[in-house]
């Protein structure tokens, strides 16, 4: 008589995660995983950084020039971290200048690089066409709107949701990926002398050095609403059970 016991005999001693595991493949493959762990580190340090970027000059131009005696369009209600710079407040605070863009343009490089990655083998895998890109159901106004009526109503999501995205959830990451994080970067490549020198016709596009850094920041700040949505509507889904799919798979 065989020792080996039967494939059922097998499954019924597995633990429900490993059961799961066996029916279903893993929720995230092993690049979209570690791109995106690389990617939430490096928009941290570019948040905090670029915070503290900000506050030695928060004032906004358009054009090719910016200075204290120009006329911004627009300046954020904060003191700033230079004495000279007009803010409206009889103190400034501790510069911190240095670091903060050392700390960006570094963070940049490796946001430039792991979005390259995640780029390239998402459409070698066919994540992109399989995972994001709308199928002609989606594009349904009444599958649209089947979305948008249960986000407002606050419905939590089923399980089954957890292995694919809604229309809104495709629409928002194609957006980020393909229009907002370019943007940020050409915009922050934009503020570059070097940048500027070599290639002055795609500064020029955007109207100058500080047109680019008012876009850059009115983009980053879509970004972070992104971030906040996201993180909002991940717990609301089931914070333990998305994290460890963006974990182990």
């Amino acid at each position: 008589m065989s020792n080996l016991r039967s494939a059922e005999s097998l499954e019924a001693d597995l633990t429900p995660i490993q059961a799961s595991t066996l029916q279903n493949p893993p929720r995230h493959s092993f690049t979209v995983r570690i791109t995106h762990w690389i990617v939430t580190l490096c928009f941290f340090a570019l948040l905090v950084s670029g915070i503290e970027i900000t506050i030695s000059h928060p004032r906004f131009y358009w054009g090719e020039t910016g200075t204290v005696l120009t006329e911004p369009i627009f300046k954020l209600p904060i003191p700033a971290s230079r004495r000279l710079v007009p803010s409206g407040y009889g103190y400034i605070l501790p510069d911190q200048n240095g670091w903060s863009r050392s700390l960006h343009f570094q963070a940049a490089w490796f946001l430039v690089f792991t979005g390259l990655v995640y780029v390239v083998t998402g459409f070698f895998s066919r994540h992109f066409p399989k995972n994001l890109i709308p199928q002609r159901r989606d594009f349904s106004g009444r599958e649209a709107w089947r979305v948008v009526a249960k986000h407002l109503r606050f419905v939590p999501s089923h399980d089954d949701e957890a292995w694919s995205y809604n229309v809104l959830q495709k629409t928002a990451y194609l957006v980020v990926i393909f229009a907002l994080f370019p943007l940020v970067i050409w915009t922050g490549l934009a503020m570059s002398p070097a940048f500027n020198s070599a290639l002055p016709a795609t500064v020029n596009l955007l109207g100058g050095r500080q047109s680019a850094r008012t876009i850059h920041f009115l983009v980053s700040l879509v970004l972070l609403l992104f971030v906040v949505l996201h993180v909002t509507l991940v717990w609301r889904a089931g914070f333990v059970s998305r994290m460890r799919a963006m974990i182990t798979g």
